[in-house]
């Protein structure tokens, strides 16, 4: 019998993970309309969510990630 509930269980829980993946919204909040791949472009005009206020230091650290390197003008 508690076999049966455990198959339950997890038939229950397969069937609510498959549900909710496919319900997931597919636009990414870091991509600006009409952007699509797993990465997205350098600067503020690629953001969905455009900053109040971008500066150059704003600019060279968005284009450097997620590489480790600091940006070149000190």
């Amino acid at each position: 019998m508690g076999l049966i509930k455990i198959a339950a269980l997890s038939a229950l829980g397969y069937a609510g993970f498959k549900y909710f993946e496919k319900r997931k919204d597919s636009d990414s909040p870091a991509f600006a309309t009409g952007q699509t791949g797993s990465v997205r472009n350098a600067g503020a005009s690629s953001m969905r969510d455009k900053p109040d206020q971008w500066n150059k230091t704003d600019e060279e650290s968005d284009e450097s990630f997620p590489a480790s390197d600091p940006p070149g003008n000190y």
